[in-house]
């Protein structure tokens, strides 16, 4: 304990504060990969406690970018690649783009945009007989580099696209974990170029890392003995939940709690 506290002084955080936020990255990776999103938005709420905003959504950014290369590398096979490259272009330009703009919208307007483009295409008709291309994917890629340099976790924009284009469970969370791989790493080097020190944050971070590892190991194995169906009605239940969060988010600072 008294090694873990050493890192901690560092940053201004307690051992059990440490210990917390490991055991919610083990549980946020566990919770991505049985039901295929949601633990990245857990890991934020749960972070928004006890790190200070100015830090938050880098460091909830390198958590991510752990999380996400660990599965991605676990699924590696069921990659659906021909998305990946026009993905990564709109990645690029957003993640640009974001970090010049990162403080010119209110986060409440982009939770509010988010949350309820979010129930339209798990709820609405024509997303859901729709299979969005390689062109729609560069969209994909672009508008949600630059939301995530405001709001961070938006997992559940790319997921809608990537549940659409990917006809079986497996496909989805490798192809959903590669692409978040790619905005999640651009975020760090944008907020890198920012001026943003990782440094004291290191020991943190490991540690972060190698729990998500461990549940996104442990969550596979609940993936592969999870029926289709089962799969496909979580998620999305997941992806409603998490679009009310968003938008119960919004209400609260318009309202000024």
């Amino acid at each position: 304990m008294w090694l873990i506290e050493a890192f901690t002084d560092l940053v201004g955080m307690s051992a059990t504060e440490f210990l917390v936020l490991s055991g919610v990255s083990f549980l946020g990776s566990f919770i991505t990969v049985a039901l295929g999103i949601g633990g990245g938005i857990l890991v934020l709420a749960i972070m928004a406690q006890i790190l200070p905003p100015a830090v938050l959504i880098p460091i909830h950014g390198v958590v991510q970018l752990g999380s996400n290369i660990g599965r991605a590398l676990l699924m590696r096979r069921d990659i659906l690649f021909a998305i990946v490259p026009v993905f990564l272009i709109g990645t690029v330009l957003g993640a640009s783009l974001g970090a010049k703009l990162v403080i010119s919208l209110p986060t409440a307007v982009l939770q509010v945009i988010l949350g309820l483009f979010v129930l339209y295409s798990v709820w609405g008709p024509k997303f859901r007989a729709s299979n969005p291309g390689k062109r729609t994917f560069f969209f994909v890629g672009f508008g949600a580099a630059l939301t995530t340099m405001f709001v961070g976790a938006t997992g559940v924009l790319i997921a809608s696209f990537v549940s659409a284009a990917c006809p079986e469970r497996h496909q989805y969370v490798a192809t959903h974990a590669t692409l978040m791989t790619l905005q999640h790493g651009l975020k760090i080097i944008a907020f890198g170029v920012l001026g943003f020190a990782f440094g004291p944050y290191i020991p943190l971070l490991c540690s972060l890392i190698a729990f998500g590892y461990a549940g996104t190991w442990c969550g596979r194995h609940v993936l592969l003995r999870v029926p289709e169906k089962a799969f496909r009605i979580g998620l999305k239940v997941v992806l409603t939940l998490l679009a009310f969060r968003l938008l119960y988010d919004a209400s609260g600072t318009y309202l000024g709690e």
